[in-house]
C-alpha cells in the first residue's frame, strides 16, 4: 500500500532514493516517468556545486582566511584580505546554498539551507568571517561526499536496470535472424542467444541446451540446466550452449521488469522507523529553532554573555539543528536491506515488510510446491513376481511414454530402459493406460483398476498400504493373470525445506504445515521435514481460519505458499511468501514478499535481515541523537565553533548513511 511521503528538512536524498528508477529505462527503453510537480515541495534539496575541484579550491580559500586571523596579523590590509577569502569561498561553495535557503525561508519552512544562509550570515555580520568561510566550504564538502555514498544505495537497485540487454536476435519469417530493440519483440517472437550473452526477454526454450546463471534474478548460486520446454528470465546469463526460446512476456512485461517496479513501489512505502523518524524531524527542528532564540535572548542575562556572544552560540545551534543524520539514515538502511535481499531473490514490497518480518512467531507452509517439489517423481518400484527385472522395466515405459498423464510421465521419466513398440495402444479414463507389446496385453493402472480384476492379493494389497499412507500414487503393470510390477510415484520434499525449517526453529519461529493434500500425507511429509504441527485436507477457507487460529495462539504469522489456493491466507497473514519460480501470479499478487528461486531457506533469511535492518536503523538514531546531544552542551555551556558543529553534523550523516550500506553484504546463515 502506498503511503504519502511528508516532506521535512532532508526529504530530496530519502525521495531520489525511494524514486530511484522512476525515470530510469527499464528493460530496453520504457521510461516510467514521475510527476514532477512533488518537486517543489521538498524543503531541503542540497544545492552542491557540481565541481568537486571548485569546493576544494573554496576551502583552501576559508584555510587561508583562518590562517591569516590565527596568525593575528593587524591592519587594515589583512583584514580587508580576510574579509575577501572568505565571501569568495563563501560565494564558490555557498550560492546554491543561499539560493535554497532563500526560497524556504520565503515559504515559512525551516529546512537546512535556511538554517545554514541564517547562520553563516549571522556569523559574517557579527564578524566571524573565516569561520563562515570554513562553515559553507565544509558543509558543502561533506553534503557532496554524502551525496556520493547515497548513490551507493540508489545504484544497487538501479544496477537491475541494466541487466537485460536492449537488443535481441529476432528470427524472421524467412528462418533468417535480424537483431532488434528488445522493446520491439512481441509475444510468441522466437530469439537466439548465445554463450556468455545475457536474455533479453522472459521465455520458453524451443532448441538446444545449456545451463543459465540466474543468480541475477532468482539469487540461484548454481547454474541451471536449460532444455526445450524449461523457462529462461530476462536478465540472466546464457553460459555454454546456443539457445532459441520462444517469447512469453514483452519487455515492460518481464520478471525482472516486475521486480523493478515492485522494488520502485517498495521504496515509497515508509517503514514504520521511517515515519516515526519523520514526526520526530518535524517537530525537532523548529523546536531547535526555538531554542536557538532562547539562547540569544536569555543567556546574556543568565549565564553574563555578551550579546555577541550569546548570538553566536545561537548561530552555532541552528547549525547542530538540522536532523540531516537522523533523517537520511532510514531511507538508506531500509533501501541497502531491500537491495540485499533483492540479490539473494528475494523481492520485498515494501519497506514495512521488511521491518516487520523481525516479529513473526509462526510460519504457515502449504506443502505443495512449497515444501515440497510439486511436481510428480517416481519415487519407489517393485518387481512383482518372478519376472525378469529389465524386460518388466521396459514393458512399463513402453506404455508410460504412450501416455500425457503427469504419474505415467513420471514413470517414464524414472526409468532408464528403452521402450519397445506398442499396438492397440488405448487411454482408460481415470485408470490408466492398455496396449499390446511383443504380442502381450498389458494394462498401466491404479489400484482401484486392478483391484476390479481381482489381481491384488494381500501381501499387494499391504504394500499398497504402506505406499498410499505415505501420499504415493501407487500403478501397477499387469498382463491378463498376474502384476508385473508396482510404481509409486509421489511428490518430494525440496532438498532446502529440512535446513529452512531448522533455520525457522533457530529464530524462534514455529513452523505448520496447511494443505489440501488428505492428513497421512501432510503427516508423512511433515515428519520428513521436521515441521511438528500439519494439518491436511484444507479448503482455501479453512487455511484462511487456520491463519487467523495461528495469529492469536502464536502472534504475528506468515503464510508461504505458491497457489491460487494459497490467495486467502497469504492476504490474511501479516506477511506473506509467495514462491516466485513455481507460484502462480495470483499467489505473487496478493504475497508481501515473493521468493524468486522456490527456496524455503529464504524465509528464514527475510527474518535474519529484518533483525539486522531493525538494528541498524536504531543504531543510527541513536548515533545521530548522541552527536547532537554531546554538541548541544558544548553549545550552550562548553566552547563549541560552527565550524566544529558542521564537522559534527556531516560527519554524523556520513557515519550513518555508511553504517546503513553495510546491509548491502546482506546477513550470514
Amino acid at each position: 500500500m502506498k503511503q504519502e511521503i511528508t516532506p521535512h528538512c532532508c526529504e530530496p536524498d530519502a525521495h531520489k532514493i525511494e524514486r530511484v528508477a522512476a525515470g530510469a529505462v527499464v528493460t530496453g527503453g520504457h521510461d516510467h516517468d514521475h510527476d514532477d510537480a512533488h518537486d517543489h515541495d521538498h524543503d531541503h534539496d542540497h544545492g552542491v556545486a557540481d565541481s568537486p575541484w571548485r569546493l576544494g579550491f573554496a576551502l583552501v580559500l576559508a584555510i587561508a582566511a583562518e590562517c591569516i586571523e590565527f596568525a593575528g596579523l593587524e591592519g587594515t590590509v589583512w583584514k580587508v584580505a580576510v574579509f575577501l577569502l572568505a565571501v569568495a569561498a563563501i560565494w564558490l561553495s555557498g550560492l546554491e546554498v543561499y539560493k535554497k535557503g532563500l526560497q524556504a525561508v520565503l515559504h515559512l519552512k525551516l529546512n537546512i539551507n535556511a538554517l545554514m544562509s541564517v547562520a553563516v550570515t549571522g556569523a559574517l555580520a557579527i564578524g566571524q568571517w573565516p569561520e563562515a568561510a570554513m562553515v559553507m566550504a565544509l558543509y558543502s564538502i561533506a553534503e557532496l561526499i554524502e551525496a556520493y555514498a547515497v548513490d551507493r544505495a540508489r545504484n544497487a537497485i538501479k544496477g537491475l536496470v541494466d541487466l537485460a540487454p536492449a537488443e535481441a536476435d529476432l528470427q524472421q519469417p524467412d528462418g533468417s535472424w535480424k537483431t532488434v530493440k528488445a522493446t520491439d519483440v512481441a509475444l510468441d517472437g522466437v530469439l537466439r542467444i548465445k554463450p556468455g550473452a545475457r536474455v533479453p526477454l522472459d521465455g520458453v526454450v524451443t532448441h538446444g541446451t545449456s545451463t543459465i546463471n540466474q543468480a541475477p534474478v532468482t539469487g540461484e548460486s548454481i547454474p541451471v540446466d536449460k532444455a526445450p520446454g524449461d523457462t529462461v528470465y530476462a536478465g540472466t546469463i546464457n553460459e555454454t550452449g546456443e539457445l532459441q526460446f520462444r517469447v512469453t512476456h514483452i519487455a515492460t512485461d518481464t520478471t525482472l521488469a516486475r521486480i523493478i517496479h515492485a522494488v520502485e513501489e517498495a521504496q515509497g512505502t515508509r517503514a514504520p522507523t521511517q515515519r516515526f523518524v519523520d514526526k520526530f524531524a518535524a517537530i525537532y527542528t523548529p523546536v531547535v529553532f526555538a531554542i536557538a532564540v532562547a539562547v540569544a535572548v536569555l543567556t546574556p542575562f543568565l549565564l553574563d554573555l555578551t550579546w555577541l556572544q550569546a548570538l553566536y552560540k545561537a548561530l552555532v545551534l541552528l547549525v547542530i539543528a538540522c536532523p540531516c543524520a537522523l533523517v537520511i539514515s532510514t531511507p538508506v538502511t531500509v533501501v541497502s536491506g531491500l537491495a540485499a535481499a533483492a540479490r539473494r531473490g528475494i523481492l520485498i514490497k515494501g519497506g514495512t515488510y521488511l521491518e516487520q518480518a523481525r516479529n513473526l512467531k509462526a510460519v504457515a507452509l502449504d506443502k505443495t510446491g512449497t515444501v515440497t517439489e510439486g511436481k510428480p517423481t517416481l519415487v519407489a518400484w517393485r518387481v512383482w513376481g518372478e519376472g525378469d527385472e529389465a524386460a518388466v522395466m521396459q514393458l512399463a515405459q513402453s506404455l508410460a511414454t504412450r501416455s500425457d498423464h503427469p504419474v505415467s510421465q513420471a514413470i517414464a521419466a524414472g526409468i532408464a530402459a528403452g521402450p519397445a513398440q506398442v499396438s492397440d495402444f488405448a487411454a482408460l479414463p481415470g485408470r490408466g493406460v492398455s496396449g499390446t507389446v511383443g504380442g502381450r496385453k498389458l494394462t498401466l493402472a491404479n489400484h482401484r483398476a486392478i483391484h476390479e480384476r481381482g489381481l491384488c492379493g494381500a501381501d499387494l494389497e499391504a504394500e499398497l498400504a504402506t505406499h498410499e499412507a505415505q501420499g504415493r500414487s501407487v500403478t501397477l503393470l499387469a498382463d491378463e493373470s498376474s502384476v508385473l510390477a508396482l510404481f509409486a510415484v509421489g511428490d518430494t520434499i525440496r532438498e532446502s525445506s529440512k535446513q529452512a525449517i531448522a533455520d525457522l526453529k533457530l529464530l524462534g519461529v514455529t513452523p505448520v504445515m496447511l494443505t489440501g493434500d488428505n492428513t497421512a500425507t501432510a503427516t508423512h511429509i511433515a515428519r520428513q521435514a521436521g515441521i511438528d504441527d500439519a494439518r491436511g485436507e484444507l479448503l482455501p477457507e479453512a487455511k484462511l481460519e487456520a491463519i487467523k487460529q495461528m495469529q492469536k495462539r502464536y502472534g504475528p504469522t506468515a503464510m508461504a505458499g505458491d497457489g491460487i489456493n494459497d490467495a486467502p491466507a497469504l492476504a490474511q497473514a501479516d506477511i506473506g511468501f509467495a514462491m516466485g519460480g513455481a507460484g502462480t501470479d495470483t499467489a505473487m499478487e496478493a504475497a508481501d514478499v515473493v521468493i524468486m528461486n522456490d527456496n524455503l531457506q529464504r524465509v528464514a533469511e527475510t527474518v535474519r535481515l529484518s533483525r539486522k535492518t531493525h538494528a541498524v536503523l536504531w543504531q543510527n538514531i541513536s548515533l545521530a541523537l548522541g552527536i547532537k546531544a554531546v554538541f548541544f552542551v558544548l553549545a550552550v555551556f562548553g566552547s563549541a565553533t560552527m565550524w566544529m558543529a558542521v564537522f559534527a553534523d556531516l560527519g554524523a550523516t556520513l557515519l550513518v548513511v555508511a553504517n546503513g550500506l553495510r546491509l548491502m553484504r546482506g546477513v550470514k546463515p
